[in-house]
């Protein structure tokens, strides 16, 4: 991938950033910051550092809430799983030993024919 300077707007500044990603992905997040900045900050007034920090601490916290809400779900889904597989395995169990009570043995499979 090229590794091109683009220039984004962030906070009514130009900046010119070089980056492994897409353009298109560093525009989408240059975006995101400068909504979170533009919220802060009244329209027509300059941009002081300190909004640009407070959108950048309101973004990390964005992301370890999602960061925590899916740590949640993936605890979740491996405590179901695991539930589902003790249940699986019972059930397995039990079909063993309600065979073997019934006729002894399992029966030999059919032979197999050649043609």
């Amino acid at each position: 991938m090229d590794r091109v300077p683009v220039s984004l707007t962030v906070g009514g500044q130009q900046y010119r950033i070089v980056a492994s990603v897409p353009e298109e992905t560093l525009r989408k997040f240059a975006e995101v910051v400068d909504t979170r900045i533009r919220a802060l900050v009244p329209k027509g007034k300059p941009v002081p550092a300190s909004a640009i920090l407070l959108a950048a601490i309101a973004l990390a916290h964005d992301l370890d809430e999602e960061r925590g809400k899916r740590d949640a779900i993936e605890a979740r889904s491996r405590d179901l799983l695991r539930r589902l597989l003790t249940r699986i395995d019972e059930a397995l169990e039990g079909a063993d030993e309600g065979a073997g009570e019934e006729g002894g043995e399992t029966p030999p499979p059919p032979p197999s024919q050649t043609l």
